[in-house]
């Protein structure tokens, strides 16, 4: 696991901080298109600090197949809210939201900027958008086994049914609409951007893009992801929730014995492509998002944040 000065606030959780007027810069995109790199540049050069708004990055024991930051980036600048999450431990966006805004607050008060990156939507959306949730309802075994035993479609129906927002979601996967249900998790959403806040796209070619891909997760088995798959798989099971992600799933026929190396690699590239596709669906919906495309010319977007934003 990498050691760093990485600051976390676990102890204040309240998503009721006040920081409205708090200047935001929020750096996003598809997964391998130079968010962190470019995020870290940014925050040289206006006095700021990043936050991490990616789902796997929060999580422990998660690292080549999540692409934290290197050693060497988090020397940079400091980071917040990387590895402070077990790996299997229940995260809500809700929870996100409010460490999210108590990080937000502290770096403002250290009279830096705050510099919000990643590739996870709903993560962002929580805080940009200053969504509301309703309070968690613990979760209900005998309604859980029901629910199991009910086919995609029909948990669809029923989650409809109970007015919850199934469009904040992965509405594909059963797992999730059945989480949805048994919480009775739905959120309050608000379209209204917060204000002083500028959000940065990162866009690139399509070859260029995929390019990009194959040489991180080249560079990921080099250091040692298949090493790192198989930790995981065998403290936490295939079934946990961070052994189905990109990077990790897609080693078990593998390790079964099923399936080549080359196999494996291809796996885990197409997967990779396809979530870079799911984030840009997610993302391309947003009009609020200033798009930069790759390569970038960090002069220009400096002065489109030094002016859309009061620092």
């Amino acid at each position: 696991m990498l050691k760093t000065n990485i600051l976390i606030d676990q102890n204040n959780q309240q998503s009721n901080i006040d920081v409205k007027n708090v200047p935001l810069v929020v750096i996003l995109g598809e997964t391998a298109t130079g968010k962190t790199e470019l995020a870290i540049e940014v925050a040289r050069r206006i006095n700021g600090e990043v936050i991490n708004a990616d789902s796997w990055i929060i999580r422990k024991e998660v690292n080549i197949g999540a692409a934290k930051p290197s050693a060497y980036q988090l020397q940079q600048v400091k980071h917040y809210l990387i590895d402070c999450i077990e790996p299997n431990q229940y995260f809500s966006v809700a929870k996100y939201k409010a460490m999210a805004l108590s990080t937000i607050n502290k770096i403002h008060k250290n009279q830096k900027i705050p510099i919000m990156v990643g590739g996870s939507g709903l993560y962002i959306n929580s805080v940009i958008y200053n969504y509301t949730f309703r309070k968690n309802i613990q979760a209900n075994k005998t309604l859980r086994n029901d629910l199991n035993q009910l086919s995609q479609e029909q948990l669809k129906d029923i989650a409809i049914s109970q007015n919850l927002n199934l469009k904040e979601i992965d509405s594909n996967n059963k797992r999730r609409i059945i989480r949805l249900i048994e919480t009775n998790k739905g959120n309050i959403n608000n379209d209204k951007l917060r204000k002083n806040t500028v959000l940065i796209g990162v866009k690139m070619d399509k070859d260029i893009h995929q390019k990009m891909i194959i040489k991180r997760i080249d560079n990921m088995i080099k250091k040692g992801l298949e090493q790192e798959a198989k930790v995981l798989s065998k403290k936490y099971g295939w079934d946990s929730e961070i052994c189905k992600g990109v990077g990790y799933a897609q080693w078990k026929d593998y390790f079964n014995n099923k399936q080549s190396l080359d196999d494996t690699r291809l796996k885990i590239i197409q997967a990779t492509k396809n979530l870079a596709k799911k984030q840009r669906t997610w993302f391309k919906k947003n009009n609020n998002i200033k798009w930069f495309n790759y390569p970038l010319n960090v002069d220009t977007i400096i002065e489109y944040i030094t002016t859309n934003v009061n620092i």
